[in-house]
């Protein structure tokens, strides 16, 4: 429960409190200082707090008159206070907030084959963005309230505030029909716990976790992750080989990170090769002047890579190739892997 719905939750148990407590208290006055019955000094309570002004069951003695004048102020202040929380429930727009996360939440229900990204810092917004350009489903778990205000902004963004180690909050988050998962906090302990969570939860989940002290990588491995991320050490090789190769760097840049996505690499299963092209050699199947697309690697059943594949090369169904083009031309490829050109 999040600080939103413990202060909401407090504030109407508040105001519970006070309602049940006038009218208690209006019975065993009305009891002991007129000798009503329940059933009178019910009445004679509903008239008080209510101020309608109906007849009394008999006239009151001083003290009753005092009792009956201190209800209703008393009734009328609670009553205030109870309105104004309501008012201010829904004017501060507390309550669409509410609204918005409940339909969320039933949104991220649906999904299968999504990805979760577990912090929403720089590493978590760039990896949304990315997402996003490929219009791949994915749910962010955040606990930072401003973070989660910002995230709030975006209409299409799917998230879920709490605390990416509890299992709880990623079992809502579709772990189990989860494609993959990011662990983008800055914290490598925090990363640990979520990548062993994760792990525990679905074994065959793709974990990808960032990284940022030297020989955490290895421990993260070794906790479950997939891949590991170092963010600074990425960035000093990056900033070497701008020096020492600029061009090639821009060139790869340019491949990977547009956002026009007119030609870029995509990943190629062979999982389903028909039948007739299994065992054909990437030259017998002239895959570039059929398709238009160029196979720059590929990566064999044993898990090895193979970079430039000659035309000698017979696919499998165990492969899965690197090639570079447009997405109509990754599009034919597949169709004609799979004989349905």
């Amino acid at each position: 429960m999040n600080q939103f719905e413990q202060q909401t939750t407090k504030t109407f148990r508040i105001a519970i409190s006070l309602v049940i407590f006038v009218f208690a208290f209006g019975l065993v006055g009305f009891h002991f200082i007129e000798g009503y019955g329940f059933i009178d000094s019910l009445y004679m309570t509903v008239l008080s707090v209510s101020t309608v002004g109906f007849e009394v069951v008999r006239p009151l003695s001083p003290t009753g008159k005092l009792f009956v004048s201190f209800l209703i102020i008393f009734s009328l202040g609670s009553f205030a206070f109870v309105g104004s929380s309501i008012v201010r429930f829904f004017l501060d727009g507390e309550f669409v907030k509410k609204l918005k996360t409940n339909r969320v939440s039933k949104r991220i229900e649906k999904l299968t084959d999504h990805v979760i990204i577990c912090g929403y810092g720089r590493n978590g917004e760039q990896a949304a963005l990315e997402l996003t350009d490929h219009v791949h489903p994915f749910v962010i778990i955040e606990r930072r309230e401003n973070v989660i205000a910002r995230i709030q902004e975006d209409p299409n963004l799917l998230f879920i505030q709490g605390d990416a180690t509890n299992e709880e909050v990623l079992r809502t988050a579709g772990i189990d029909r989860a494609r993959a998962l990011i662990a983008t906090t800055p914290n490598d302990a925090d990363n640990m716990f979520v990548v062993l969570t994760a792990r525990s939860m679905n074994p065959d989940l793709t974990i990808i976790s960032r990284a940022s002290e030297i020989g955490s990588d290895v421990k993260l491995r070794r906790a479950g992750a997939t891949n590991v991320i170092m963010p600074e050490r990425m960035g000093g090789q990056r900033m070497a080989r701008l020096v020492t190769q600029p061009d090639v760097v821009e060139f790869m840049e340019y491949i990977l990170l547009q956002r026009d996505r007119d030609v870029s690499i995509h990943e190629v299963h062979c999982r389903n090769l028909a039948i007739v092209n299994s065992g054909k050699t990437i030259g017998e199947l002239s895959l570039g002047s059929v398709t238009g697309t160029t196979i720059i690697g590929l990566k064999n059943g044993e898990g090895k890579y193979v970079f430039n594949p000659g035309g000698d090369y017979p696919l499998s169904i165990l492969d899965q190739l690197f090639v570079l083009g447009s997405p109509e031309q990754v599009r034919k490829l597949n169709n004609f892997l799979e004989d349905k050109l």
